[in-house]
């Protein structure tokens, strides 16, 4: 699926009502089809909390924090990219505070070209943190079926006596005898002798 076809889910965390009508209009036309607006960080939590989002723009300062902390929370526990605003006298300090982080900065007030440039940023690495996250899954499954097989070896050579090559072997050739994987047979092994 191209950019053009893809839509992203953005979480707007800011306080300022006129900023929030301006930026609800680009946003539309630039390929974010869900937009949910709050005025707090804690607000904001509550949101991730209940559902992920593409991306997280955070106008600050916010009502309830200054909002730098959310912002490389938000980049370093999830897979959302985080654009966050600041007032152009703070940006720099801000800035190098976050941007080794991987939260992207704006000093305001922004122009409508720097803001689409932004939201073009978020995008990008919103595309590139999901390739990851699909080549992460096939990994994290063969780590775990690599425990569990190293799991039911063990039980199989204290149990049974067998080396360890032969008790690799035998889980091997029932995963092929009974045509499911290893893991499957694995996690039998387990049950059988974990008692």
């Amino acid at each position: 699926m191209g950019l053009k076809e893809r839509t992203y889910s953005i979480l707007l965390v800011s306080g300022a009502e006129s900023f929030n009508a301006a930026l609800s209009g680009l946003l539309a036309t630039a390929s974010f089809s869900s937009i949910t607006m709050v005025d707090s960080v804690s607000a904001a939590a509550r949101k991730i909390a209940e559902r992920s989002f593409d991306c997280v723009l955070i106008n600050v300062p916010l009502v309830d924090d200054p909002g730098i902390r959310f912002a490389i929370d938000c980049s370093a526990r999830t897979s959302m990219s985080v654009l966050l605003l600041i007032k152009s006298e703070q940006h720099n300090e801000i800035a190098a505070r976050v941007t080794p982080q991987g939260v992207f900065t704006l000093a305001k007030p922004v122009s409508r070209t720097s803001m689409l440039q932004g939201l073009r940023w978020m995008v990008a690495t919103r595309e590139r943190l999901r390739r990851f996250e699909k080549k992460m899954i096939p990994l994290e499954d063969k780590v775990e079926e690599m425990r569990l097989v190293n799991r039911a070896k063990w039980l199989l050579i204290s149990e049974l006596k067998m080396t360890e090559d032969d008790a690799h072997h035998y889980i091997e050739k029932r995963a092929m005898d009974l045509c499911v994987s290893k893991k499957e047979v694995a996690k039998d092994i387990i049950k059988i002798y974990s008692c």
